[in-house]
């Protein structure tokens, strides 16, 4: 069922509405904050490699700039957007946006941009601070890299959601053209993808192929995956949204992944046990594209479900498919000779592991399970991804009504 609201002003019928729809373009500010979006990931992906080839950097290191010229980029046109609608928008256009501190007008994705852009802008000399300090980080979610990361979600989820509150404008508003909008598509796809890979880099220490044997994996993945993509499955209005975004988000990781060592690269801070001459890569994308075909294809064949019948089904089918998957890829990424070339990356390694170390190509004991432990862990799994896939439903649902 459609979700109507009430308006403020006449919604445009007949001749008029197909003449608004073509009129309405995708504003320059959702795709300013989806390139935006885009330099931070690629330069969020690129910082990483810098730690693992280089290790030292600072406040302006190259990799750093190109996140911060995503922060501005995002903070400066989603902050005109809002100055637009507040000073120079008819009183139509306002009833679309939502009202801060009682006198500005902005949408929804522009103030999650605005916020995100401030985060990730005020956590540069935090994070610069704490090196001086403390070091060097051990772990990627450090206080000040904890700010950033609320910061890039915060910018990716605005950049999202401003393509989807324009969607669902533009699908309320012309009752005779029903046609999805390509570019708007398009956006959402970018901007979810996006969104994706930055929930994968977060926990990227808990997912790498030496985990792929062990349930912990297929917990953390049943918690964090399902919900997006469910929500983006259920906002998207098209057959293969899940499969078009997981199949961005593997060709971001695949593009980096091949891209980035070609570069030269030498280490500047000891100890230095892997002697490298050119840029590490990062890590070969998961294979999420497989359980979202079955995501896309549950969605668009049981519309009618409850919501927590869909969200069991859609659980146990997205956990089963990514262990069917992921079990054997993670062995033959860690294992097998014919993954350790540019364009599966298995044989890339941080300059500070001694390359001679005895499980760099083959699982350690305390990362493997099997019997018990692994049913057990696998239930637990089970539960989370139901939960998850439940969570996603409901998001995406809001997502539907979201028009400001």
């Amino acid at each position: 069922m459609e979700n109507i609201v009430e308006r403020k002003y006449p919604i445009p019928s007949g001749d008029e509405a197909v003449q608004e729809f073509g009129q309405r373009q995708v504003p320059a500010y959702v795709f300013a904050t989806i390139f935006a979006s885009l330099c931070i990931i690629i330069g969020l992906i690129w910082d990483i490699c810098w730690h693992i080839s280089i290790g030292r950097d600072g406040l302006l290191s190259p990799p750093h700039l190109v996140i911060y010229l995503g922060a501005i980029i995002s903070g400066i046109f989603s902050g005109c957007q809002i100055l637009g609608l507040t000073f120079w928008s008819q009183e139509h256009q306002k009833s679309e946006s939502v009202k801060i501190w009682g006198f500005f007008h902005s949408s929804l994705g522009a103030l999650f941009c605005v916020w995100g852009a401030l985060a990730m802008l005020t956590s540069a000399p935090f994070d610069d601070w704490w090196h001086n300090t403390y070091g060097l980080d051990v772990t990627i979610l450090s206080p000040p890299h904890t700010l950033l990361a609320l910061g890039i979600i915060s910018v990716q989820f605005g950049a999202m959601i401003s393509a989807i509150s324009l969607r669902n404008r533009l699908y309320l508003e012309s009752k005779v053209n029903r046609a999805p909008n390509a570019a708007l598509f398009w956006c959402l796809a970018v901007s979810a993808a996006i969104l994706l890979t930055m929930w994968n880099i977060l926990l990227s220490e808990k997912l790498g192929p030496r985990s792929s044997h062990h349930s912990n994996f297929y917990i953390i993945a049943s918690i964090l995956f399902p919900f997006l993509l469910v929500a983006v499955g259920r906002a998207g209005r098209h057959r293969w949204t899940v499969t078009v975004v997981t199949a961005v988000y593997a060709l971001l990781m695949l593009l980096t992944l091949w891209s980035i060592p070609l570069f030269p690269a030498e280490p500047k801070l000891g100890p230095i046990l892997n002697h490298i001459t050119h840029y590490q890569g990062f890590r070969f994308p998961l294979l999420l594209i497989v359980p979202a075909v079955f995501v896309d294809t549950i969605l668009s064949r049981y519309p009618l479900f409850s919501d927590w019948k869909s969200a069991v089904l859609l659980g146990a089918v997205f956990l089963v498919v990514l262990f069917a998957v992921q079990w054997y890829f993670g062995a033959f990424l860690l294992e097998s000779e014919h993954a350790r070339n540019w364009f599966f990356g298995s044989h890339y390694m941080s300059y500070g592991r001694d390359p001679e170390w005895e499980y760099r190509y083959r699982f350690a004991p305390e990362s493997v399970q099997t019997g018990t432990e692994l049913m057990k862990g696998l239930s637990i799994a089970l539960g989370c991804s139901i939960i998850s896939s439940r969570i996603g439903l409901l998001w995406g649902n809001w997502m539907n009504k979201v028009k400001r």
